[in-house]
């Protein structure tokens, strides 16, 4: 028999309950208020003061009565589309996106084979989707998430020479070839946050096409019907620049003196 709750907290986290003649304190759920701001509550909330900087900060980088503008890539994708992008704006993509990782890169550039898919002001995504085959035969894209970019640097600039593909995503950087690439041949290298595989499979319209099913899942070209594909981050633009080494030089260049600091705090750590 489940024991009868008294007191004025009966309804909330710091309820009591009677129970063999004595009273009992019960933990139960917070209040939905409490339940919010779980990481300021941990790390403590901003101050006031920094809050009010951070907005700001955002205010700053628009004119005033200016409101953000969502950009949005669609393929086909010309080299006006992508001019006015710098390394850390962030776009969305609309069209047909191609899962293409280390396999597809080495088949075309290694191998010399063609490609069954065009990827002529396309777009592709470094990704080992999993992908589900309904009853009728079609496929359902159940998560897609980036794989390692800088696996397919060796490959990257020729890829972009043979293929003209325009944009490029994956997780984390790439590298100086990457860069030399997307100058010469006017693409860019994007980013899509980690960790949002399942979210990203519900910006897939469709499949319509799966080639090299040999490879497997993981490495089948999955040819995507997508919208507003993102947030995707420019990490390399059609300058060469490169957000992910400029913010590494810029973090390591302030390494040392925090190091010294931290040392000067716990100086038993060698």
């Amino acid at each position: 028999r489940r024991p009868e709750r008294a007191g004025p907290g009966a309804a909330g986290p710091d309820r009591q309950q009677q129970r063999d003649g004595r009273q009992h304190r019960i933990v139960g759920a917070p209040p939905i208020h409490h339940r919010r701001g779980g990481v300021d509550r941990l790390l403590g909330a901003p101050s006031r003061a920094h809050q009010d900087q951070r907005r700001h900060v955002l205010r700053s980088h628009l004119a005033p009565g200016v409101q953000a503008v969502k950009k949005i890539l669609t393929t086909p994708i010309k080299d006006e589309d992508l001019e006015s992008l710098n390394a850390g704006d962030v776009v969305y993509l609309t069209g047909t996106l191609i899962t293409c990782r280390d396999v597809a890169h080495r088949r075309l550039i290694e191998q010399g084979r063609d490609l069954p898919v065009d990827l002529k002001g396309g777009a592709i995504f470094h990704a080992g989707p999993i992908v589900r085959q309904k009853d009728d035969g079609e496929y359902e894209m159940v998560s897609i998430g980036p794989t390692t970019s800088m696996r397919m640097e060796k490959f990257e600039k020729e890829f972009i020479e043979q293929t003209g593909v325009k944009l490029i995503v994956g997780k984390g950087g790439m590298g100086p070839l990457t860069e030399a690439g997307c100058k010469e041949f006017k693409a860019v290298h994007a980013i899509f946050p980690g960790g949002c595989a399942v979210v990203a499979a519900t910006q897939v319209e469709e499949i319509e096409q799966a080639e090299w099913l040999d490879l497997g899942m993981p490495e089948t070209l999955w040819v995507n019907r997508v919208k507003e594909f993102g947030p995707l981050i420019i990490s390399i633009d059609t300058q060469g620049n490169n957000l992910i080494e400029k913010n590494k030089a810029e973090f390591n260049s302030k390494k040392t003196e925090i190091v010294k600091k931290i040392h000067e705090q716990v100086g038993f750590i060698k």
